[in-house]
């Protein structure tokens, strides 16, 4: 969850939609984002909005503590409730994230995704997903959490090198997200995912590998590998202003991608979307689907974000004023905005095309047919998909996505 907050109207303190929003909603899926904004420490990349201990004290923290943080969620799905009126639906996935989700007791989790239910229900083959660190669970911990009702889980691995997790801050010991994966199938769970990055300073081509054969070994059914970005105003963007460990580089992001999509293919992982890999359909992040195809989901919690309909708003960052707000019977909202016919059109080649199915040629624009043809002649795009009217990104292509987007939607 970003930390930085986009500009917008305000929001209606009741929360209110345009009734544009509702119309037809019976015929979207519906889904609930659930963040949880604490983290024991800081990651040097970490950009996302999230708080220690020690950052909350003195400034509205106590409103917002770890203790009372499952019942202010739940004010917040009350409210989805009285917003969304007599909205049919069953709720098709709940994503609680973070932060570090598993700083909460269990039973707290467990409380939020009961809200869910009690106000939404839940659909009967719905997908509930909690991130976690590896430090803070046990067998015990993920044992509540699928007798909770927890289906999947996704374990911030990162990397199998000390060294790499040490520029990164985090605390985690190499082997010990390996041997969560195996607690979570012990307890139950069916599905279980593991995120890695790549192109931190000071990480080899061989650290990487072993990264992933560690991954692989494990026995996950999905694995996410993400290109290091280095935000404005993190302490590792310090760190490489100051010359202490190398800037990363696009042609070593591109090598990496690269090892790690031959890598997966032959431990037979798919790729679904450019960086995600199942080893089967019902092993990809429904949750994730939903968001990549401008379905409506509700995010609840300090600087969430939601979608219906059309219609996009955010809660405001703090802690402490997402509880003042929720206290004093207001939307936490902080602002939203009205997508335009155009904005969603654009939106979804943005998203769409990113997935192994990609988007239709229909949604381009004369100039972004044009772009599409080059992108065909270059290798970027699929020649068979292309000939059945949908553009789908070549492994090249994927090595090249946000510029095949962008001519795209040009």
């Amino acid at each position: 969850m970003p930390s930085v907050l986009p500009d917008g109207e305000p929001m209606p303190e009741d929360g209110a939609l345009p009734a544009s929003a509702l119309e037809e909603a019976a015929g979207r899926p519906l889904a609930f984002y659930l963040h949880v904004p604490y983290c024991a420490t800081r990651c040097g990349y970490c950009d996302f909005n999230t708080y220690t201990a020690t950052e909350l004290r003195g400034s509205g923290g106590v409103l917002a503590s770890r203790d009372n943080y499952a019942a202010m969620v739940t004010e917040e799905i009350r409210l989805a409730r009285k917003v969304l009126g007599d909205d049919p639906r069953q709720v098709k996935t709940v994503f609680v994230g973070g932060g570090t989700p598993t700083l909460l007791a269990a039973s707290d989790l467990v409380r939020m995704l009961s809200a869910v239910r009690e106000e939404f229900g839940l659909a009967d083959d719905a997908e509930i997903t909690t991130e976690a660190n590896p430090e803070s669970v046990d067998p015990a911990y993920l044992a509540e959490l699928r007798e909770g009702g927890f289906n999947r889980v996704s374990f911030g691995m990162q990397s199998a090198r000390q060294h790499v997790l040490k520029v990164l801050d985090r605390t985690h010991t190499p082997g010990r997200p390996e041997a969560c994966v195996a607690e979570a199938r012990a307890a139950g769970f069916q599905h279980v995912n593991l995120d890695l990055i790549y192109g931190t300073p000071g990480e080899s081509d061989d650290d990487w590998r072993a990264s992933l054969d560690a991954a692989v070994g494990a026995g996950p059914d999905h694995i996410s590998a993400y290109a290091l970005i280095v935000e404005e105003g993190t302490q590792l963007a310090r760190r490489i202003r100051r010359g202490e460990v190398p800037m990363t580089d696009d042609d070593v992001h591109a090598d990496r991608y690269l090892i790690a999509d031959s890598v997966l293919a032959e431990a037979g992982f798919d790729w679904y979307e450019v960086s995600n890999w199942s080893t089967s359909g019902a092993g990809r992040c429904l949750h994730n689907e939903l968001y990549w195809r401008g379905a409506d989901w509700w995010g609840a919690g300090p600087g969430a974000h939601s979608h219906v309909g059309g219609v996009r708003w955010w809660n405001v960052k703090h802690p402490g004023a997402y509880a003042a707000a929720l206290a004093e019977g207001r939307s936490p909202g902080a602002g939203r905005e009205v997508l335009a016919p155009e904005d969603r059109r654009v939106e979804r080649v943005l998203l769409e095309l990113r997935l192994r199915e990609g988007c239709e040629l229909s949604l381009l624009r004369p100039a972004g047919l044009a772009a599409a043809g080059r992108a065909l002649s270059d290798g970027l795009l699929e020649a068979g998909s292309y000939g059945e009217g949908r553009a789908v990104l070549t492994l090249r292509g994927r090595l090249l996505a946000d510029a095949v987007v962008r001519d795209l939607v040009d």
